[in-house]
């Protein structure tokens, strides 16, 4: 008996998903995140601009500065971007969907604005924004705030 698992195998060159938390995705689907934000950390392609925005959100959560940069627009996209957090910057908590528009498989443009709370030495805090998310080269990236 081979002791080789069977299923598929990654193909050359496919990102794999960092590990991330225990429990339910950060982004609030409720789906563990390997099943969720994972896959879109991992190199699959968000399917609406809500669902990079979660994905998003999860990067924050897990520190994942290099997918924050991939889906930021070019034109937009800072040189650089630290969110390995310190000890008096933000513990991301939650993420509230207020609306979306536009941002489906039909759509060039859409826009979800949310909250996303967090905790400091501080105390507890909400950041709330109105994003920008357009279609380059065929994929949902990050533009900009409203």
């Amino acid at each position: 008996m081979s002791s080789r698992k069977s299923g598929r195998r990654p193909r050359p060159g496919a990102r794999t998903a960092p590990p991330g938390p225990p429990g339910p995705c950060p982004c609030g689907s409720g789906t563990p995140f390997g099943d969720c934000c994972g896959r879109a950390h991992g190199g699959r392609p968000a399917a609406t601009a809500e669902a990079l925005m979660r994905s998003r959100y999860s990067a924050f959560v897990v520190g994942d500065a290099g997918y924050l940069l991939r889906t930021w627009h070019p034109a937009t996209r800072p040189a650089r971007l630290d969110v390995e957090g310190t000890a008096d910057g933000p513990r991301w908590t939650g993420l509230e969907i207020l609306t979306t528009t536009g941002g489906s498989a039909f759509h060039a443009e859409g826009t979800v604005a949310f909250r996303a709370h967090y905790t400091t030495a501080d105390g507890p805090g909400v950041q709330e924004e109105h994003s920008r998310f357009l279609r380059h080269e065929g994929l949902w990236v990050y533009h900009s705030a409203l």
